[in-house]
């Protein structure tokens, strides 16, 4: 009886840390790099081929002993991870276990009727509504309906209507206008 209640203990303060884990697992896995994200790469055994805290280059470039000039731009943790270990094996490395971490994110930018606007990095999960929080909160005049978002993945730059829930990725631009009323 009391081995029960101990395991249902833990259980309701493991599981709810190993959701959180996921989900930012999750958001890990569907995010694409671009320039300015802080990336570290361990392959397991080669400490030579370990680069710490690297900053993608404008081109979201990478130099990688080997393999050489990387382009990473648009590709997903695991993808990068695939791409290392698949040029590495057989070249230099029976079966190469590559790890790829993302330090820093890239920033996103708020502007308008915000209390401190500016850059700001980017965190997984990330809305409209929690970057105001980040930018200091709503000036007085800022209008809570006349908020837009330019995406950064957009080639047409435009600025589209934005909600307080909708999700603010890196790069994007968010702009809040002001109220007349």
């Amino acid at each position: 009886m009391l081995r029960s209640f101990i395991f249902a203990v833990l259980m309701v303060l493991v599981l709810p840390v190993a959701a959180h884990a996921q989900a930012v697992d999750t958001a890990n896995s569907n995010y694409r790099l671009g320039a300015g994200d802080v990336i570290t790469i361990q392959v397991l055994g080669e400490e030579d081929l370990k680069r710490e805290r690297i900053r993608l280059s404008d081109a979201a470039t990478l130099s990688f002993p080997i393999l050489g000039e990387l382009r990473l731009s648009g590709k997903t943790v695991g993808e990068l991870e695939r791409l290392i270990g698949d040029g590495l094996r057989g070249r230099y490395l029976v079966n190469p276990q590559v790890n790829v971490t993302i330090n820093e994110y890239r920033s996103f930018y708020i502007n308008g009727l915000v209390e401190r606007p500016g850059s700001y990095p980017y965190t997984p999960g990330l809305t409209v509504i929690k970057a105001i929080s980040l930018a200091g909160g709503f000036k007085e005049r800022a209008s809570k309906d006349k908020i837009f978002i330019i995406r950064e993945n957009d080639p047409g730059q435009k600025r589209e209507r934005a909600g307080l829930n909708v999700p603010v990725e890196p790069g994007d631009i968010v702009t809040i206008e002001e109220s007349f009323f």
